[in-house]
Parts: C-alpha cells; sequence; structure tokens
C-alpha cells in the first residue's frame, strides 16, 4: 500500500508498506527520521513519540495507514533554522542541551517533543507536578529525571521571559 502524509511540513509518500507496518518504521525506515527511537514496541518507553494532527503519540502504536493524509511532526521538526548559535535547536531541545538533559539520548527526541506539547499548552512555567504528569509516559534509564525537569523549566522561563535563576 501507499501512504501519503505531510511530515515536518512537507509531503511524503511511503510505497510498499504492508497493513502492520507502525508509523515509526515508516519514519525511520522509509523516510529516513530516526529521530524516533525504537524502544519498546508497545507504547510503554515514549521514546517514538510523535504529533499526529496536533496530538503526541506513540508512533509505534500507530499503523502507518492511520497516518495517510495526516500530517505528522517529529523531534526533526521541531528544530529551526536561521543562524546563531541555537539555529537547528528548537527552544525547548536548546534547553535539553544547556541543562545537561541529554545523557545517552535515546529517550531525548520522545521527552523533547513531550516536554514541548506541554509547553505549548502551558502558561508560564508549569508546576513540578504538571512537568511530572506530561512526562510519565516517557521512560528515561540514565537520569534520576531531575535534568529533564530543569530542562522543561529553562525551557518555560525563557519562553515566559524570565530565566528563573536556572544557571547552567
Amino acid at each position: 500500500m501507499r501512504v501519503n502524509l505531510t511530515v515536518n511540513g512537507r509531503p511524503m509518500t511511503a510505497d510498499d508498506v504492508w497493513e502492520g507496518e507502525s508509523l515509526l518504521y515508516v519514519l525511520r525506515e522509509r523516510l529516513g527520521l530516526p529521530g524516533a527511537k525504537n524502544a519498546c514496541e508497545q507504547g510503554e518507553c515514549g521514546s517514538c513519540t510523535v504529533y499526529l494532527d496536533g496530538t503526541p503519540v506513540c508512533a509505534c502504536l500507530v499503523a502507518a495507514g492511520q497516518a495517510e493524509g495526516r500530517d505528522v511532526v517529529t523531534v526533526e521538526g521541531l528544530a529551526t533554522s536561521g543562524g546563531g548559535p541555537d539555529a537547528g535547536l528548537s527552544d525547548v531541545q536548546r534547553a535539553f542541551v544547556d541543562a545537561g538533559a541529554v545523557q545517552c539520548g535515546f529517550c531525548t527526541p520522545g521527552l523533547v517533543v513531550q516536554a514541548h506539547a506541554l509547553l505549548a499548552d502551558a502558561e508560564g512555567v508549569p508546576r513540578d507536578a504538571d512537568i511530572r504528569e506530561a512526562l510519565a509516559g516517557n521512560l528515561c534509564r540514565c537520569t534520576g529525571y531531575e535534568k529533564i525537569l530543569d530542562a522543561v523549566r529553562l525551557a518555560a522561563a525563557r519562553r515566559a521571559g524570565a530565566d528563573s535563576g536556572f544557571r547552567t
């Protein structure tokens, strides 16, 4: 089957997709977008989180055919363009780097997408409980999550126009 979808603002087509293939497989193997990671294949870890029509989903749980005609944004699609030191990284991606929240990097794309979704809906800096709830479906085996929470707080504070005392 052929799947036509928009990925990161660009129309794309995947050919010879079999019925049981996941959106994650199509993104990584057929369209060359390796950002979303293949970890549990059961929707338990969040490493493959992408936006599907504006809603964060685990791409491993979405059948490729379900993405027909829909809009997908991956962690690669969150990046910005232009010059300067932040070129290529979204504000959330930059905050993850600045806060030291990137360890092995396997969970990072899913965490970044989920954090981006949280901050897109938040006014100001969300409470820690809200951050924890938003990221509850994303597992990280390398950290104690503190630097990840710091990164979300930093991105939120920067969006709100304040540094909130966070220092890197």
